[in-house]
């Protein structure tokens, strides 16, 4: 595991028996459901996997994860756990509203609600399967990108098939769908304000008008590049930007695109080895990466800079990551079987005690001169 205090690693790193594809922290409309005393530093995340359809034993289920903030903690059980029969549950989109999430199987898509149960003194959170049925979404194959905008009003998904599809939420009445835009659609994202969509896998990137259904530029690569996820930053003022992850022979890199010109703003090397899952803060002052190597990154926006790192955070590749509501903290997920929160340490107390230390060391060498000249003055 990571470096550091071993007993923190095994805190902050649990394991769950199934193989993890998706991870998500659980909205504070969905968590509000529970009793209103419950601490405010424990935070739920929804996880999602299992061995799929075959006799391996493995199950296949939706987890709820308990997190200590204060102790920097995973519940070593899950607090709640909804097997889904011989369905691996893929990916998960959480409807930010708290409505529920949305989860991708091997031939369709399904919907389940939270549900608020009360035993007794305790007061949990649950998920259960939903009466509604995505009918649109029915026999489409495996889905590999489901995600809401901002509001929960819009819902895209990126088939293995290459199909892009939006529907207006929770009507399911269709606004586009688009066959053929990639080979297999890797990765999609709504911007802030919800007028576009970015999606990315072979060739070039796209970018959608949500209004005119339209596809309205197209982002290029550079040489060998291989597009792997891409990311609108989180915030709507002028610092907006477009993230996508690329890959070529010497590592990862993370290009960033103006997002009214759809250029080219820069591109940074992040990693020597592949990139596997990618994240923005809702902030917008932080990225990770996860690396096939079980690596985690934590980088700065501002500068590009990576600001932590994490060899072996997980013993498998990374197959989710998402930053938590507040930006504080990072949730991954393993083919390993773990999930890991990585908190995000304060880079600006970190600075000022750096200052300090500095400016002693300043005092003390005027000091060492003072006193020196105070026995051996300088001659007029």
């Amino acid at each position: 595991m990571g470096k550091g205090k071993q007993n923190d690693d095994e805190l902050s790193c649990q394991k769950y028996g199934v193989p993890l594809y998706g991870a998500a922290w659980v909205p504070s409309a969905a968590k509000a459901k529970e009793d209103s005393g419950v601490d405010s530093v424990k935070r739920l995340v929804v996880l999602a996997g299992g061995g799929g359809e075959g006799h391996s034993g493995i199950p296949n289920a939706l987890l709820l994860s308990a997190f200590d903030l204060e102790s920097n903690s995973l519940s070593d059980q899950p607090v709640a756990k909804l097997g889904t029969g011989s369905d691996l549950p893929y990916r998960i989109g959480v409807h930010p509203g708290g409505q529920g999430i949305i989860c991708s199987f091997p031939k369709s898509c399904r919907w389940f609600e939270w549900d608020s149960t009360t035993s007794t003194d305790d007061h949990t959170l649950s998920l259960k399967s939903s009466e509604i049925v995505l009918e649109p979404l029915e026999d489409v194959g495996q889905q590999l990108v489901l995600t809401f905008n901002n509001e929960g009003t819009l819902l895209a998904v990126g088939g293995e098939d290459g199909k892009l599809r939006v529907f207006k939420w929770p009507t399911m009445e269709s606004i586009l769908s688009e066959a053929n835009v990639h080979s297999s659609v890797k990765d999609l994202d709504f911007s802030p304000d919800g007028k576009f969509i970015v999606s990315v896998g072979s060739g070039p990137g796209r970018i959608w008008d949500v209004t005119s259904s339209s596809s309205v530029a197209s982002l290029p690569k550079e040489n060998d590049e291989i597009f792997g996820f891409c990311r609108f930053s989180r915030t709507t003022d002028t610092d907006q930007v477009l993230y996508i992850t690329t890959m070529r022979d010497k590592g990862g890199s993370i290009v960033k695109w103006n997002p009214t010109s759809w250029r080219r703003i820069s591109s940074t090397y992040v990693s020597r080895d592949p990139v596997c899952a990618f994240n923005v803060s809702p902030d917008g002052k932080l990225l990770a990466i996860g690396t096939i190597q079980g690596d985690i990154m934590i980088i700065s926006s501002a500068n590009m800079r990576v600001q932590t790192v994490l060899k072996k955070a997980h013993l498998g590749l990374v197959t989710a990551l998402a930053f938590s509501p507040d930006s504080r903290a990072v949730v991954s997920a393993s083919l390993d079987s773990s999930s890991r929160v990585t908190l995000i340490k304060d880079k600006k107390k970190d600075g000022t005690n750096l200052w300090i230390i500095l400016l002693i060391i300043l005092l003390a060498v005027a000091l060492y001169y003072a006193k020196d000249n105070e026995y051996f003055p300088l001659k007029p």
